[in-house]
């Protein structure tokens, strides 16, 4: 074998040991390539079942399983109006006179919370213990539903009696921009269902049902709204409609709605609707599975967010004019307090302002 052959030979070697090298890369680079694209694929497979998981589990929470949840709102309703009948002798002396300032009275000044206009209300001494411009007037947009709902509860006559809606009344409160609970024209709904619509969904239409049915008029429920309170003597207050819809008559203060919220907490009828997240009405022509009405509070929150409080009833508001409001019933150590935030600048600053309220200034 002359030099030729051997320079030859060894060049060939070394070129076939550079091709075996060149495909043994290739060949571990799809190697690598296809254990990423299984290892993705299973990370994929994690998060996917990961989030059926919770999807499901909040769902269960928020009406997925609804009898649970149900019981669950019967139960703790239920709880409220015993409560609240088990202090109706305190309550009775205490509600129908002027809230006092406690001598421990906090000013609300920290900047957390957005509502330009509070009160926290101690239940049981009828005191006030922490605010912000809480004799201030304001207007209380749908918040007018929890008189309108006591009203309602304490004047009609038979409850068994139905309304049924015309076209008239739901294009109007439509072109209005109110909010509605969904009723539909020529429906007819059971008293008990009206008031469920009410506050629930903050159904404008089942308030000016629930005032025809039982006044007759609008005007005339109004009245007796009204009268209510002189009753209890809230001296800054004053009603024009029943649904909340502006009116630069229709004032109060975020004390004398405290106060209001107070007095319907002591009927266990008013505390069951004011408690409860969702209810599903009867099966009608125009609803045949029925309507499921939500709580506008329930729906944004839950009510335990806050150590050792619980938030049990309430009641959301929002027009322009009064920005976001928010009146809450809550409990801690036996004790039942309320909080009536004002002109909050979005729905969630009333929710939230009301743990940071209940949080930091509570006794």
């Amino acid at each position: 074998m002359n030099d030729f052959e051997d320079d030859y030979n060894i060049e060939e070697i070394a070129r076939q040991k550079a091709r075996r090298r060149k495909r043994h890369a290739m060949k571990m680079k799809r190697l690598r390539q296809k254990r990423l694209r299984k290892i993705k694929a299973f990370i994929f497979l994690i998060f996917v079942i990961f989030i059926v998981c919770v999807s499901g589990v909040v769902g269960m929470i928020r009406g997925g399983d609804s009898e649970l949840k149900d019981s669950i709102n019967e139960r703790e309703t239920l709880q409220v109006a015993v409560d609240n009948i088990k202090n109706q002798d305190t309550i009775q002396q205490t509600t129908m006179s002027k809230v006092e300032k406690s001598s421990n009275y906090k000013n609300i000044d920290s900047e957390k919370i957005n509502s330009p206009y509070i009160s926290l209300i101690d239940v049981k001494n009828n005191q006030l213990i922490a605010g912000r411009e809480s004799e201030t007037k304001i207007y209380p947009a749908s918040m007018t539903k929890v008189m309108t709902l006591i009203v309602a509860v304490e004047n009609v006559k038979n409850k068994n009696a139905s309304y049924t809606f015309e076209f008239e009344m739901l294009n109007r409160l439509f072109l209005e921009d109110a909010s509605v609970a969904g009723f539909l024209e020529n429906e007819t709904i059971d008293f008990n269902e009206l008031l469920y619509g009410l506050i629930l969904p903050s159904g404008a239409e089942a308030a000016e049902g629930l005032a025809e049915l039982i006044a007759g008029s609008q005007d005339a429920f109004v009245e007796l709204m009204n009268k209510k309170c002189d009753e209890l003597g809230l001296s800054n207050t004053h009603f024009m409609n029943v649904s909340g819809l502006y009116d630069d008559n229709q004032y109060t203060t975020c004390t004398e709605m405290a106060m209001i919220m107070n007095y319907a907490m002591r009927n266990p009828e008013c505390a069951k609707v004011l408690s409860t997240y969702q209810y599903t009405t009867k099966t009608t022509e125009q609803h045949p599975e029925g309507i499921l009405l939500t709580s506008t509070m329930f729906s944004r929150m839950y009510g335990t967010e806050v150590e050792g409080v619980t938030i049990t009833a309430g009641k959301t508001g929002y027009t322009n004019e009064a920005g976001h409001c928010m009146v809450s019933y809550a409990t801690k150590d036996n004790n039942s307090y309320i909080c009536v935030t004002a002109y909050a600048g979005n729905k969630w600053h009333s929710i939230f302002d009301s743990f940071e309220i209940y949080g930091n200034y509570l006794p």
